[in-house]
């Protein structure tokens, strides 16, 4: 098996061997927690323009079935892992994962030490590095490439073209996708919604004409502050009176169009292990997240917002109720239901909002 190098920017060297396509990529290291769900990980469009450090010792257990990817692509620029498996055990399986990785050219590193890795970028934050299968390897060959690269915007790189319309149902739902996952548009689908999706950069008006029962705004990746031009967009979609819902990176959007303000986290929240207080009912619940920003604490003022749920971790705000308008929004992605007590009941609310009737 050809050797492969990931150097950080800090200047740490791993040794390992190569996995997938070979070459060379550059991006941002983030670490995910989640035992399960590395196909979903993949293709998930938030990881757009990151390389993913799979924490979890043992990947690819269950082999890889494609319909559950969350987009029509792996997502992720590389993934980084102690142990691939060879000989997956699932009667879902369709192939190995590191066939899945070939077919799909993406680099991947095994055998390396990802404990030792994740504990760096929990010390130091998320940094940027690169993996390499070409030799001789010198890190000062890719110094200067590794610190100055971003992720920059890339919204515009996973929205979808043109609108689509998912599902049959009594109620209409306009999606504005900033990176949307398949499961969120069947999790609402399979409530009763018939669910109209939308290119990101598509205005307000063009959204309110065709009439929708309620509106949400889900995905995706990069910094929020990246997506400043369409802010005035969500602010009116925000206040037409609509039920709004706003999930992962729609969460931040909505403050930032309400006035608040975002900062990046040291390491982010990523994994299906995230637990999230909602404070109403004081019950916390296991959540999947993936993201690595989060709206700042009191940057929206009592009369605009009230902070519905929190992270218990790091005490990060995770939802927001708006005042006097039919606003909710959730950092973290209500569809899934990673633990025994889930937080699914919130889509229930957004759908009892528009005229459906479900219950969790």
């Amino acid at each position: 098996m050809k050797k492969a190098y990931l150097a950080l920017a800090d200047g740490t060297v791993f040794e390992g061997k190569s996995l997938g396509a070979t070459g060379t990529v550059i991006g941002e290291i983030v670490f995910t927690t989640g035992m399960t769900g590395y196909i979903e990980t993949l293709t998930d469009p938030s990881f757009a323009g990151q390389m993913v450090v799979m924490t979890y010792p043992v990947i690819g257990n269950s082999g890889v079935n494609r319909e559950d990817c969350e987009s029509d692509k792996v997502q992720v620029k590389a993934v980084i892992m102690k142990e691939c498996a060879t000989h997956p055990n699932n009667f879902r399986s369709q192939e190995t994962l590191e066939s899945y990785l070939i077919s799909e050219n993406v680099i991947a590193i095994t055998g390396i030490d990802t404990r030792a890795l994740t504990k760096i970028i929990r010390t130091n934050g998320a940094m940027n590095g690169v993996i390499t299968t070409e030799e001789p390897f010198c890190f000062e060959n890719y110094a200067e490439a590794i610190q100055s690269y971003k992720v920059g915007a890339m919204v515009e790189q996973v929205t979808c073209e043109k609108a689509y319309t998912v599902g049959e149902g009594d109620i209409s739902v306009a999606l504005l996708d900033f990176g949307i996952k398949r499961s969120t548009i069947a999790s609402l689908t399979s409530r009763g919604a018939k669910v109209t999706v939308y290119p990101a950069m598509t205005k307000a008006q063009d959204i309110l004409s065709t009439h929708p029962n309620g509106i949400m705004v889900a995905g995706g990746p990069g910094d929020p502050e990246e997506c400043m031009t369409m802010l005035p967009e969500i602010k009116s979609l925000m206040t037409s009176g609509k039920p709004f819902f706003g999930v992962g990176l729609g969460h931040q959007l909505a403050a930032l169009a309400m006035g608040g303000k975002t900062e990046k986290l040291k390491f982010g929240h990523r994994g299906a292990n995230q637990p999230v207080k909602d404070l109403a009912c004081d019950k916390t619940f296991v959540t999947l997240q993936n993201h690595g920003y989060a709206v700042t604490e009191n940057s929206l003022g009592a009369h605009v917002a009230q902070v519905s749920h929190i992270n218990v971790n790091d005490q990060t705000m995770e939802g927001i109720r708006y005042v006097d308008i039919p606003a909710v929004t959730v950092q973290f992605d209500p569809e899934s239901k990673p633990g025994a007590k889930n937080e699914t009941y919130i889509l229930d609310e957004f759908v009892n909002k528009m005229g459906g009737n479900h219950n969790a």
